[in-house]
């Protein structure tokens, strides 16, 4: 139940060197002299061409590294997803948080009545829903609601009209008692930083239920 998180520079460098005419009225003596002072001023310059030199190759192994962290990464993604429920794992993408999600409620009164979540993406956004249960709590205490279903759901991309429903049965006692609320929190697993608080009208809490993430509402009846 809780959800859980993914370079390359290259540098180049290019010396550019000139020389210099010499006129013929000048002493040979001179000239001589001139070439041999400008012949050793150059030699550093062709010295500091080997850093350079040295530095691009130094990029060519850190771009090779970057190429090998990709393909790691790579092998490491092609091992991971989410469990669909039948044996299987697809790739999880971004997950949805609550506040990825344009929520609301319902009440029904199938199965004693219950409330159901419903969920759709925001606008632009694309994510999904883990092959898990949602996390609802209520009240100050933070009672939280336990599975209604045997078996894992099944992953859940959210985007453009998709909608996501699950079911909570706020009470599942046949005893009188329990506390009153009128709103329930929910969050995409345990771990999600922005659980929202959805009003749902007075209702009696005591050893509630939730269902899986379902795309049809019909799925999404919290039987006890």
């Amino acid at each position: 139940m809780s959800g859980n998180r993914r370079k390359a520079f290259l540098v180049s460098a290019a010396i550019v060197g000139g020389a210099m005419l010499m006129t013929a009225c000048q002493d040979g003596d001179a000239a001589t002299d001139t070439g041999a002072a400008r012949g050793s001023s150059a030699t550093p310059a062709g010295d500091a061409a080997t850093p350079a030199g040295s530095s691009a190759a130094g990029s060519g192994q850190s771009t090779d590294k970057s190429s090998n962290a990709t393909g790691e990464g790579t092998e490491d993604a092609a091992g991971s997803g989410a469990d669909t429920g039948n044996g299987k794992r697809e790739p999880v993408g971004q997950s949805c948080g609550a506040n990825d999600i344009s929520w609301n409620t319902r009440s029904e009164t199938q199965a004693g009545g219950y409330i159901l979540i419903i969920a759709k993406a925001k606008p632009g956004i694309t994510c999904y829903l883990p092959a898990a249960l949602p996390t609802v709590a209520f009240g100050s205490d933070g009672t939280q609601a336990g599975p209604a279903e045997q078996t894992a759901g099944k992953q859940i991309k959210l985007s453009g009209s998709t909608t996501a429903y699950a079911g909570v049965n706020p009470k599942t006692t046949k005893e009188n008692g329990g506390k009153e609320l009128d709103f329930i929190i929910v969050g995409v697993g345990d771990d999600d930083p922005n659980p929202v608080s959805l009003p749902v009208g007075t209702i009696t809490v005591e050893a509630p239920i939730v269902t899986n993430w379902h795309t049809a509402p019909a799925d999404a009846v919290p039987f006890s």
